[in-house]
């Protein structure tokens, strides 16, 4: 892929959306090129390898916000950096998973109360859904 493509094409090889390049665009995490008069932008075919790099880094959890600051660092001086936001992102998973497992053991109880008792109580995913 050496030749330049236009957004459809750049989109295709990148497996995205046009709509993912315009937002991409218009969040700074890619250039736009200019126009040629009567013509059709034309983007780098190396800006598909870009495209998946984002979508890579979002699937890992970073924002975009985050994969702004990812691709400013230099792959032999940013290492360093990376990691840390690495670590950080990865504190966060974590945190994420443990709420994850509070919130699946406590319905986990409210069903069993549910399981377990007869139609003449109140239902107890209501009754405590309902606490003040």
């Amino acid at each position: 892929m050496g030749a330049d493509l236009t957004i459809g094409k750049l989109a295709d090889a990148a497996g995205v959306n046009i709509e993912t390049i315009r937002y991409y665009q218009r969040r700074g995490l890619l250039d736009e090129p200019t126009k040629p008069l009567g013509g059709h932008r034309r983007y780098p075919a190396g800006e598909a390898k870009r495209v998946r790099f984002i979508k890579r880094a979002q699937a890992l959890g970073f924002t975009l916000d985050e994969v702004g600051m990812l691709l400013t660092l230099d792959s032999a001086c940013g290492c360093s950096d990376t990691r840390a936001l690495a670590a950080r992102k990865q504190g966060l998973i974590e945190r994420k998973m443990a709420d994850l497992t509070a919130m699946y053991q406590a319905l986990g109880d409210l069903i069993q109360q549910c399981d377990a008792g007869g139609s003449t109580r109140p239902c107890p995913i209501i009754d405590v859904l309902e606490r003040d």
